[in-house]
């Protein structure tokens, strides 16, 4: 190897050294990323309980890609049929025995698996599930950005039957994901889940 050349690769490979050191340290304490969702697994449309108001419910996973992780200080739904539109903003989230009343969650880089339950404002808002096309978007507020961010955004699609079910039976709809269809697959539930009204009126708030 020519001598004059030795100089010149290990000024190249110390340069090399320093650009991968300094994205590491960039990526490790600077990079503030952000937090994602995966494909809900299920959704839910239909009453809180038997007989209770509105509720949308969900199973994901959330992560963050920054290593230092993100809070994630607020999360609702925005739920559109045609030029009507209605947020569902009053998030409970966690499984069966360990449900808390969204106000702060830490999501690290590998992420956290739960249920999450959406409900109407408390301000005597009135909201019925009618039949057709549905565009879901699920939304997260991050501490220190100014605007939430869209985390999901899916179309449902509720039958006439399965939407008269909901309003007067007081049943409701399950939108299962089918991994080989890349599809929803919905089916009518006459028992819904608990609901989440007694846990509401605790000290969890």
């Amino acid at each position: 190897m020519d001598v004059q050349l030795v100089p010149m690769i290990s000024i190249i490979i110390s340069a090399l050294a320093f650009i991968v050191s300094a994205l590491t340290a960039w990526l490790s304490l600077f990079h503030r990323g952000t937090i994602k969702m995966t494909q809900p697994t299920i959704f839910f449309l239909g009453p809180d309980g038997t007989s209770g108001p509105p509720k949308i419910f969900l199973r994901t996973l959330l992560f963050s890609t920054s290593k230092k992780g993100r809070i994630l200080e607020n999360m609702y739904i925005k739920l559109q049929r045609g030029e009507s539109v209605q947020n569902f903003n009053i998030w409970v989230y966690g499984e069966k025995d360990t449900l808390a009343r969204g106000s702060g969650l830490f999501v690290g880089k590998e992420g956290i698996s739960c249920n999450h339950h959406f409900l109407l404002p408390k301000d005597g808002t009135k909201y019925i599930f009618l039949s057709g096309e549905h565009n879901l978007e699920v939304f997260g507020s991050l501490l220190g950005e100014k605007r939430p961010i869209l985390l999901f955004a899916q179309k449902l699609y509720l039958s006439k039957e399965f939407a008269d079910e909901i309003n007067n039976e007081k049943s409701g709809v399950y939108f299962d994901w089918g991994p080989d269809s890349k599809s929803y697959h919905s089916h009518l539930d006459k028992n819904p889940n608990n609901s989440l009204s007694v846990f509401l009126k605790k000290g969890t708030l």
